[in-house]
């Protein structure tokens, strides 16, 4: 059900209406537990951008701070003394990394980055065989993705023209239709074996319809995976209920744990529980992955941990566990992610509605409208002939804005429920309307 803000005595145009919505929401103090970057004037920046690097929680320091000293004051014994030590840090961000992702305990590992768990799980869950081996991408695809499929195939000897299915959107549209894919599926499902997709389009704001997209391919045999990049963290997830293969995400953008900082990765429980030689998958191993009751016996015997932990190759660096903690720990004050989705609702709405009554035609938001298809951000593109929209972006950041710009056209702007306020918003198309009335 769509949020309205239609139906009050105040103006919903002013500073006052957006303080007071301010006021009235539960999760405004969890702002004070993230620093917030200054503007020259010394006060705060008007940050929009934690789709792309969110903003540090005081958490993250007091913990990483703590694991320092822990690492001063222990050296090498640090790994088992402690409140938390660092042979087993990563499974304390278990269970709130599986509560995130709508998965069981057993299907969730923190690892690696990014791309390199789906490297990781391209080596498991692409097994080109006889006619089947296609793999399906969005056209759009990050490059990273892209990059990743691409030289996946490659690695296998697979002619990337003839097997690297694209999902395009229509001519004259920015969205993905799902007609479209299903047909692809219907047709070509016998020769594709994996459908890797974003749970949010990274440019668009989209989000996929994930449950329905993993049955249908299920269906035709289809492997599933899922880059989570900008879902997790931002919006409510079922992976194990929606019978995901596999799925990987960062811990830099909703997350909010730091540049580069280790990735998250799910693989469903059928495939990690299965020990049937004929059916289970294949993987690279590492020590860490390796069974914890007999791993220090040091035999070159792998045998894999029956978790998604099995997927493990090395030990994690434990100062970027610590940030990710402190990350979690936070989202865990606010009541988790359903209590932030409830909020970012109302942020987007809000900032929807402002927009249009403010700016009129001069803003085209291509993210869709239905709140159950987008998260947080909100793609905009510059409806004025004539104008630049990289300018526009320029020109917010001069003032004090900070966006996120995507080639060709888009500034991406996401208020993100942990810290940003409905005022931060006000001012964000306040700003924008004066510079567009400036060209």
């Amino acid at each position: 059900m769509t949020t309205s803000l239609k139906n009050t005595k105040i103006n919903k145009t002013t500073l006052a209406y957006a303080q007071e919505l301010d006021h009235n929401d539960p999760l405004a103090k969890l702002r004070e537990q993230f620093a917030i970057p200054k503007q020259a004037n010394g006060e705060d920046e008007y940050y929009f951008t934690g789709n792309s690097l969110g903003l540090q929680p005081k958490l993250s320091r007091e913990y990483v701070i703590e694991l320092l000293d822990s690492w001063g004051q222990r050296g090498v014994k640090g790994h088992f003394e402690g409140d938390y030590p660092w042979m087993p840090y990563h499974e304390f961000l278990t269970e709130q990394s599986a509560l995130l992702v709508g998965g069981k305990n057993e299907e969730v590992v923190t690892m690696n980055s990014l791309t390199t768990n789906l490297h990781l799980m391209m080596v498991s869950f692409y097994q080109p065989s006889g006619k089947r081996t296609k793999i399906l991408i969005e056209d759009h695809a990050f490059p990273s993705d892209h990059y990743a499929v691409e030289s996946q195939l490659k690695h296998h000897k697979q002619d990337v023209d003839e097997n690297m299915l694209l999902w395009t959107p229509r001519k004259g549209e920015e969205l993905l239709n799902y007609d479209d894919l299903y047909q692809i599926i219907e047709q070509q499902g016998d020769e594709i074996a994996l459908i890797l997709l974003p749970g949010v389009q990274y440019y668009t704001g989209q989000v996929l319809d994930m449950k329905t997209i993993t049955a249908k391919a299920h269906a035709k045999g289809i492997m599933v995976g899922f880059d989570l990049a900008h879902a997790v963290g931002n919006i409510e997830l079922e992976l194990h209920n929606w019978q995901v293969d596999f799925a990987c995400w960062c811990s830099y953008k909703y997350l909010n744990s730091g540049a580069g900082s280790v990735a998250g990765c799910f693989v469903h429980q059928t495939h990690s529980t299965n020990t049937n030689s004929e059916t289970q998958v294949n993987r690279f191993a590492g020590w860490w992955g390796h069974d914890k009751s007999t791993r220090f016996k040091m035999e070159n015997n792998f045998t894999p941990i029956s978790t998604a932990e099995g997927w493990q190759l090395s030990n994690p660096p434990v100062l970027s566990l610590a940030a990710i903690r402190g990350s979690l720990d936070t989202i865990k004050m606010a009541g988790g992610i359903s209590e932030l989705r409830k909020k970012s609702l109302k942020l987007t709405q809000y900032m929807t509605e402002l927009m249009s009554i403010e700016l009129g035609d001069k803003i085209r938001i291509i993210t869709p409208s239905n709140e159950s298809e987008r998260g947080c951000q909100l793609s905009l593109m510059i409806n004025v002939e004539g104008l630049d929209g990289k300018a526009m972006f320029n020109a917010l950041e001069e003032n004090g804005v900070t966006t996120d710009w995507r080639e060709p056209n888009v500034i991406r702007v996401a208020p993100v429920p942990l810290y940003n306020q409905f005022q931060d918003i006000y001012h964000f198309v306040r700003i924008l309307k004066e510079c567009l009335n400036e060209q």
